[in-house]
Order: C-alpha cells, then structure tokens, then sequence
C-alpha cells in the first residue's frame, strides 16, 4: 500500500475492492487465481517489491481453536494473505525472539495449515449479515426485516408484543429480568441460600427474613433458584478469553445471572473435569481450587507418546503446533509413537504400533496396562511414596500424590473418603491426612513444605477398628477385577500388543507420555476413562512437569490484571454475586437443593463439571429446575455441533419454553436460523480477543486478536461513541439503558470509563506488556515502529482505529509498550526459557489426585449410587445406566476431523471444499460386503433414535441423512465414520428472505453428510447422550443401519 494515501482514499477503495473480493468468494477461489497468476508473472520478471513491514498486522487464527498467531498481508484495504507469525510457537518451532524488530521479522514466513490461509474467506464470506435481523414469520420460517440497531435494543430491553404473529404474546424483556440490584441484598440472600443448602436454614426463615423481596426470587419457595435475573441465559460456543472477560462482566457482575455456560462438553468435556477432578486441592476438609483445565505430552522431547483417541496431524491443538516436533522427532529417532484408535489415523501410518480399539472401550487397555506395570514393578516407586510436597522436593519433584494415602472402607468394602489423623488419635485439623510408614501410621499435610511424609502404596490393613487402604492398593484391585486376556477382549485388542505397549511406556524413564483427547471422551463413560488413561498412567511413571512428559501449559501474562499491573480489570463499582442453581445444575449436589425427591432426578446434575452445552437447551425445555425468559447465543450452534442436535429443534422453535431468542453470529447459521433477533458479530479478522494457551504449548503466552480490517457491520452509537455492532457493542447498549453498574462512565471504580470495546481491551494489552513483573515491563516501540504501527491502520476507519483515543485509554506511560505488543501480536516467552534442566519452567507443581476423595462421596443423581473414586471401567450406558437399545443396529458410528473443516464455521471457505466438496460415509470393504454396497453408492444412515434419517427442521423443511460410501480399510470393521464440518442446512445452503427479497442459496454449502442426527438421544431425558459425571455430549456410542438410497 502506498503510504502516501490518506485513510479516505483507502476507505473509498476499499469499497470497490471488496465488491471484487466478494465476487471472487462467490466464484470459489477465482480471485486467489488470480493473484497467483499476477503474482506468478511479476516474479518472472524479476519486479516482486520488497516486503515493507506496514502491510502487515498480527494477530491471532481462530479458524480452529489451536489459536495460531498471524500476521495478514494487506493492501488496498482488503486482506490478502494470511501466514504464520514467526514469534510464537504454535507457527514456527523454535520461535523467533519476541523482541526481534518487525522490520526483520516481517521477512520470515511460518507454517501455517490451509484453514488458516483460507480464513479470507470467512471474513469476505458473501453471506455475512451486517445488519440487525428481526424474524417475520415463525421461528425457523426464515423470513427476516432489518431494523435499526436502537430498535432492536429497545424491544430486547423492554419487552412486549414483539411478534404479532405469535398471537398477542407479550415477551418479558431484560428490564423485567433485572429483579434484584442491590448488592448487600445480593450477598445477603447468597449467604442465606448456602445455609439452606447445609440444612441450617429453612426455607421458612429464609422467606420471613426476605419477606419484603420475594417478588425478585423465580420462586420463593425454592429460594435456592436465585432471583429472576437467572432466566437470563447467556450461553456461548467459541469464546476466549479478553472478550469472555467482558462479556461475564456483563452477564454475572452488573446483571446478575449465574446462567453464563460455554459448550466445553461438545469438545472434551469429561477431560476438562477429570483434570479438574484430579487437580483438587484440601481446603478446610473439603476439596476445592481444581483448575477446568488437563494436560498433554511435551511433544519436544518425549521418546514415547500414547497418542489415544488423538487426531493429532489433523486437529487437537493442533497440525501446526504438533506435526513438525512429531516429525522431527520420527525422523531423527527421538521419537517413537503408538496410536489407540478405531481409525488407522495418519499419524496411525508412521506409528510403531496401532491398537484398534472398540469405541468406549478405551479404560479396559488401560486396566490392563495398570494391571501390568504394577505386577512387574515398572512404576517410578520413588514418586509415588511422596505423600507431600516436603517429601517431594526432598527428592527433586516438583509434584506429588496421593497414591499412598489411607482411605477408609465402607462395610460393604466401598472405597470412601480418606482417613483423617484426628480419627485415630494423632490429632491435627481436617487436612491432616495418614500413609502408612514402617508398620505404623503417619500423619502428614499435604502443603507441609518442612516434614517429608512418604508411605507404603500397597496397603490393607485396619487401624483402631477402622479398615482402610491405600490410593494405589485400591487402583491395583481394580485392575486386577479381570485378567489382561479379559480386558484386551473387551477393547477388541491383542494382550500381546496391551503388554508390549505397557513395556515401551515404562522403558523412558519420565520422557513417556499418553496423551488423550476426544476419543476417549466424549463417550457416556469418558469422565472414567480420562481418569484411567490421562491420570493413572501417567502419574504412575511420574512424568509431570518433566522435559518429555506430561506438561499443563506455559500460561499467559495475566492479562486482566494482578500484583504491580497497571489496570486491574475486575475492579467494579458494584459488582454483584450472583448466587442461585444455574438452568444445567453445574457444580451443585442434588441432595442439597429444595427440589430433592429421590432418584432418578428430572435430569442429571453435574457437580463435578459445568459448561454443560448440551444440557442449556433441554433444560430450558423442560423448565428444570425453573423456566427461562431470555437465551442469548454466542457464536455457536448446537443443533449442528452437538450429537442428536437434532433434538433440540422443537424445544428452539417454541415460544412459550424460550420466549425470547437473541443470537450474535457472523451469518444465518443451523441454530441461529430460530432466533427471533440476529445481531451481525465482528469476524475473527475485525476484533479483540486474548486467546491465551493450551496445555501442549510450554511457553508462557499472550497472543492478542486486535482488528485487522474494516467490518462490513452498520455503525451504530452507544454511550456517546460510534462503533460497528458487535456482541460489545450489544452488551454495551443494554448496559447504557438499564443503567447498569461496571460500564459507561467510571465503570472501572472511578479509575477509567467503559464506554467502548477498546476501553476494555487495551488496558489488557497493558499488562500483557508490563510482563510477569517490573523485570519483564516491555520497552517502548521505536519512532520506525510507531510509523509501522500507525501506516498499517491507515485502512481502518475511526470506529476501529483511533490512535489519540487509543492513547488516552492507556495513558502515555504506557501507549509506546501497547504498540510494541501490537506489532507483534502478542508477547511469547523465549524458546529456550520454556525448561529448566530437566523439568519444564511453567510447572503444574501440585498433588495430583489419583484417588478422589470428593468424587467418592457423591451420588449419581440418576440411580442414586456413589461415584467410583478412583479410575475404573463402566460399560456404556444410558443416564439411568441401563445398556443402551440399539435394536440390533450392527455398525458403530463415530465422527473425525478432517484438517479443511472446522465442525459448524468453515463451510464458507471455498478453498477448502474445492479440495474435497463433500464428504463420506466411511466403512470398511468387509462391512461394505455384507451389506451389499460398493464405493460411492448414495446411502442413508438410520438408528433406533432416528428411524426416518433425517433432519427435521419444522415447516415441512427436512435435511436427509444421506451421503456417498467410501471404502476404507483404514477402520475397524464394525465402526463407520464421517468428517465433522459438511452437509449444512443453513449458513448460506438455504433459501432466506431479508425485507422480502429471497437471498438465493449456495448448494455447495449443503453438499455431504452431517450424521449427528443420527446420534442416540438418552431414552430418559429424550436429549443428547452426556456423562453424568463428567459433562461429555456422547458422540461415539451409537450404533447406525447403513441403508442403500
């Protein structure tokens, strides 16, 4: 771009040229053509310019949710290309210094995967709305108006007949929700509703204290529902952190709700919790301080990694970060792999060993595998005796166990809950726990940094009359509950290859790693499975926190504030605390709640997990535990993503369950297509986000999403400044309103005002550049980075760039630090930085917990039995775990990621579906045989849940469950798969009328299959199969009829 240009003639450019590039969208990739073609000629000729550094911005993927930094060409106000960021790891490997000068750096491309280089196209995608979309007839009908933005905000906030033609009803708008304001009171009735909870209340003498609020409870009688703020749901699909900060800040702190969930359990929810289960900490005889987060293999240098149920060259956090330490590592000897999986994966191709296990049966190889290494004394015996952190870095770990705790046993020989010291006379306080030493018990803490305490794992024995045994005796007995043969029987795998696999894990030392993801689990027993795979093993060869084990990330650079940062972004001038049952019953305890009537409960409850995607929908369906008024979704789409969506088309479709729908999304999406207002959202390329770290990833880091290039979205004015709509944008509207504390002037505790996204995010990237302490504040961005800086953003328009009031948000203390980070993208810690000897830098450092003391003490809501607390093998069940009925169904359907698609949001990009424009049903040439078919033959895919395969979407409107065959012998016979991310009914496949014009459909979006509607829907709950105990939307335990067309 010629600097020379003032923003004006960008802008009027821009115009043109993004008419050219939407065209070119629309003809599949013929504007990419050409710029190859011209790009092609002018290198023949010798005249390429050099790169100058100002056409660039940098900022973060999300195409995926591996997160890869960026940096995006621009020129003529539109972007052109998108590559890799040699400053951060999850592109190039090693990284670049961070504080390398862009001038330089500019010239060095890293890799980057080809959803990434096609995100031009979801930014320029010709289907984008950019106006607000009011619905014209019934909820799916799709018939749409445009409104005013002031409009929508106003009938949103205030309610009323919205709908005539939903006969007269009037809708309860934000206002009526907003019951409860006064934070004391707040407090106050919270306090009171744990008392009731602990049965130190009555429900009685909580309605006499508050008699003169009730009016702002859901229901008095069932105080523990919270007020009516609660029936405002704000439930999101793909948010990270920065905006997520904000948002919850909207939601919960000046609003009031507790009902702010995320779709963790569509992804790996029961891994997430039984990380969470595992990382538990004692805390005044409870256990509490678990992170929702797990671990993953230091693929740098391990010598050995299980990779189970892990696409990992085609997704899981991800291709770009992972492929060339794995193929270094193959290549120079470094690295061996085994891969447990019904698929012969890619990465299945250059393994030393595959075991095609049956789907769900993944907890029976890794019994086995238990079972082995503790009879043939392969587990690290040192590590595993530490019961303490003294006892630890008395021997060099920086983490422990509790695998030689006492637990007590019930009369029934039930494992409960752990032996405190007090209870057989040693004394201390509720978090003094016994090991067993020398013939003799021994009490202990487990923070005690100043007495080693070390015990025997293999313990059976019984102290002052109470029986009790070790964390590790009762693993050993549950592995040992059938023989090697039994269990390799049930995973559909050889013993040979189960025992050669447990050889090769325990013969690398701490430089052995299993590495899990969602196919172990998204099954109705994945939260049992993670414990058994990710936990069990793992810890008993002692590899956290070492170089080539098991790591838990690098973190991030406290971006929302902390001890000596210059913004603190949860100060607050009237915070709220929301307090009340949340609609999916995450973290509370049916047993404890008003509405306790014996088992089974109505649904399940989760008080291990929260983020319960699939249970938002349903429960608002079935008003349990009370019913919603507002449901508000964020860049998300259930009824595609989840398994059986389908499901929850009538529950979105009725107006009395959901009353009032709000959606943000970039297009008309399969779930957005019931809302009744769609508020056009910024793309990926057009806002700020803090997308943070992944476990993988051993550096600490702060990549930053910032605006790249001008959105399409109408300007609109809130609190006095002009922006494009957005989700802020919204939120910030309804705030300016209802008057809401913690936005519009003095929204930060009088230290700064909140009337535009940037005052949010910006203060954000201060801290990221103020480091981890005074040591580690950034320098200032020279005078030629101030220029790159500022002649890169000339395209943008004052709505989104506006480099005086940029600097007034920071102050000029700290304006030239957020421009270095700016340039950059981010702030990465040094390569080399990322290991300390031989242990990693950024360590977990904690107990991990392999027996689970709080998980043993409760009960499944459903049947009323304790929870295992300690890994263990459960077959497939329903929610009141019964075997599930296939009805003789013979072929068991799975899902997996192909690396062009991204689940329900890359259908737009038509570089990706030009390589493969649909997908297929896979099975292998022995199933195909028996059922008569061949490749390529059209077919319909049936199960007991689905005998019509199809979607029904309402209005006589229906997506078949129809695809191609491909024959394979790359899967298990008797499994049949489908790659997530074809086969749509909406986002641009269908017909839609805005203001009476018919917005023609692109069959190319609708081509394939999308066979979640296939799924099985619980019996009991007539919803999506979950977990009960770890959170997991099933995916892989239906069984399928493969029908000829």
């Amino acid at each position: 771009m010629n600097d020379d240009k003032t923003r004006e003639q960008v802008q009027a450019e821009h115009k043109t040229g993004r008419r050219e590039m939407l065209a070119g969208a629309l003809l599949g990739g013929a504007l990419l053509a050409r710029a190859e073609q011209a790009q092609a000629a002018d290198s023949a000729a010798g005249a390429l310019k050099p790169v100058d550094p100002s056409e660039y911005i940098y900022t973060t993927c999300l195409q995926c949710n591996t997160g890869c930094e960026i940096k995006v060409r621009i020129q003529d106000g539109l972007a052109v290309k998108i590559e890799g960021s040699p400053y951060a790891p999850r592109p190039m490997d090693p990284h670049i210094d961070w504080n390398t000068p862009v001038a330089q750096a500019v010239r060095l491309h890293a890799h980057f995967c080809p959803k990434g280089q096609a995100g031009i196209q979801t930014v320029y995608d010709p289907y984008r709305i950019t106006k607000v979309l009011k619905r014209a007839g019934a909820r799916g009908e799709g018939k749409w108006v445009t409104i005013p933005f002031d409009q929508a905000i106003r009938e949103i906030v205030e309610g009323g007949v919205l709908f005539p033609q939903d006969g007269g009803k009037s809708v309860e708008g934000f206002r009526a929700l907003y019951a409860l304001k006064d934070r004391q009171l707040f407090a106050d009735m919270a306090a009171d509703v744990t008392r009731i909870r602990r049965r130190q209340m009555t429900v009685e003498q909580f309605k006499e204290k508050y008699r003169d609020h009730l009016d702002k409870l859901i229901d008095p009688d069932h105080p523990d529902f919270g007020p009516k703020n609660n029936q405002f749901v704000f439930n999101w699909g793909r948010l990270k952190a920065g905006r997520g900060d904000f948002f919850r800040r909207f939601v919960q702190s000046s609003f009031g709700s507790v009902n702010a969930h995320g779709h963790t359990t569509v992804c790996q929810g029961s891994i997430y919790f039984a990380g969470m289960a595992m990382s538990d900490a004692p805390s005044g005889g409870s256990w509490t301080g678990g992170s929702k987060w797990y671990w993953m293999a230091d693929t740098t240098h391990a010598e050995f990694i299980i990779y189970w149920g892990a696409n990992v060259l085609e997704g899981g956090y991800g291709p770009s970060l992972k492929i060339p330490k794995i193929m270094r590592g193959l290549a120079s000897g470094r690295l061996k792999v085994a891969v447990i999986d019904p698929r012969h994966t890619k990465l299945a191709a250059k393994a030393w060993r595959w075991l095609p296990v049956k789907p769900g049966e993944d907890a029976a190889i890794a019994m086995a595998m238990i079972q082995w290494i503790l009879e043939n004394e392969r587990y690290d015996r040192r590590y595993l005796e530490n019961c303490n952190r003294a006892a630890a870095t008395a021997d060099g770990e920086p983490t422990w166990s509790n695998a030689a705790w006492l637990v007590k046993i019930g009369p029934d020989g039930t494992p409960g809950a752990f032996l405190r010291a007090s209870e057989i006379g040693l004394g201390g306080d509720a978090d003094t726990f016994v090991a067993w030493r020398n013939g003799k018990p021994l009490a202990f803490r487990s923070g005690d940094t100043a007495n080693p305490a070390e015990g025997d794992l293999f313990v059976d024995t019984v102290i002052n009359g109470i029986r009790v045994k070790s964390g590790l005796q009762i693993l050993r007995e549950e592995a040992q509950k059938r023989t090697i043969h039994a269990w390799a029987a049930i995973a559909g795998v050889s013993a040979a290859d189960i025992i050669a696999l447990a050889r090769e894990f325990t013969s690398h030392g701490k430089r052995a790693v299993v590495e899990i993801h969602r196919g172990v689990s998204q099954h109705t027993n994945g939260f049992y499975n993670s414990l058994a795979t990710m936990g069990a093993l793992n810890t008993l060869i002692g590899n956290l926190d070492w170089k080539g084990g098991l790591i838990y990330g690098g973190g991030s650079y406290g971006e929302t504030g902390g001890t000596g940062r210059p913004f603190q972004l949860t100060d607050h001038p009237a915070a709220l605390s929301p307090f009340g049952l949340d609609i999916i019953r995450g973290g509370a305890v049916y047993e404890q709640s008003t509405i306790f009537n014996g088992y089974p409960a109505r649904r399940p409850w989760y008080p291990l997990a929260s983020d319960v995607y699939q249970e938002v929908i349903p429960s608002a369906g079935d008003a349990y535990p009370y019913p919603i008024k507002i449901l508000m979704l964020y860049m998300g789409s259930p009824v595609y993503a989840l398994p059986a969506g389908h499901s929850l088309i009538p529950i979105l479709r009725d107006t009395d369950k959901i009353p009032l729908f709000i959606a943000s999304d970039i297009v008309i999406g399969e779930t957005t297509m019931y809302a009744d207002y769609i508020f056009p959202d910024l793309s990926y390329l057009e806002r700020w986000e803090f997308h943070r770290t992944h476990p993988s990833i051993a550096h600490r880091v702060s990549p930053v999403r910032q605006p790249v290039v001008p959105s399409p979205n109408e300007t609109v004015r809130v609190y006095g400044e002009e922006m494009p709509i957005s989700m802020e944008a919204v939120f910030l509207a309804i705030a300016e309103r209802l008057n809401l504390p913690g936005f519009g002037p003095g929204a930060f505790a009088g230290r700064g005002d909140l009337k535009r996204p940037e005052d949010f995010y910006l203060r954000m990237v201060a801290n990221v550049a103020y480091g981890q302490s005074s040591a580690e504040i950034c320098p200032d961005a020279s005078d030629e980075e101030m220029a790159i800086f500022l002649n890169a953003r000339k395209h943008l328009p004052k709505t989104m760039f506006d480099p005086e009031k940029w600097q007034g948000i920071v102050g000029p203390e700290w304006w030239r630090k957020v421009v270095y980070v700016l340039n950059r993208g981010g702030r990465w810690q040094p390569y080399a930085q990322a290991w300390t000897g031989e242990q990693v830098t950024n360590k977990y450092g904690k107990l991990i917990n392999l027996y689970l003391e709080k998980v043993a003490l409760l009960r499944d809501s459903m049947t009323g039995k304790p929870l295992p607390g300690i890994a263990t093998y459960l077959p497939i069940q329903d929610s009141l775990g019964r075997p599930l009925d296939h009805r003789g169904a013979p072929l068991h359907l799975i899902t997996n990621r192909n690396m062009l698609q991204t689940k329900s949001r890359t259908i737009s990009n038509y570089w990706l579906t030009d390589i493969k424009p649909e997908n297929f049903i896979e099975m292998s040439p022995r199933d195909a045989q028996q059922l008569g078919l061949k490749d390529g033959d059209d077919v319909f895919v049936l199960s007991a849940s689905n005998p019509d395969a199809q979607w029904t979407l309402g209005h006589g409107q229906a997506k078949p469950l129809r695809g191609k065959v491909r024959l394979t012998s790359r899967i298990r016979p008797g499994v049949v798969t489908f790659e997530l991310g074809w086969g749509h009914w909406a986002y641009g496949s269908s017909v839609q009328v805005i203001d009476g014009r018919a917005i023609p459909a692109d069959e190319r979006r609708g081509r394939g299959i999308h066979a979640n509607a296939a799924m099985d829907v619980d019996p009991f709950i007539r919803s999506p199969l979950s977990d009960v105990v770890g959170g997991s939307a099933v995916f892989y335990d239906t069984r399928v009829y493969i029908v000829k067309a």
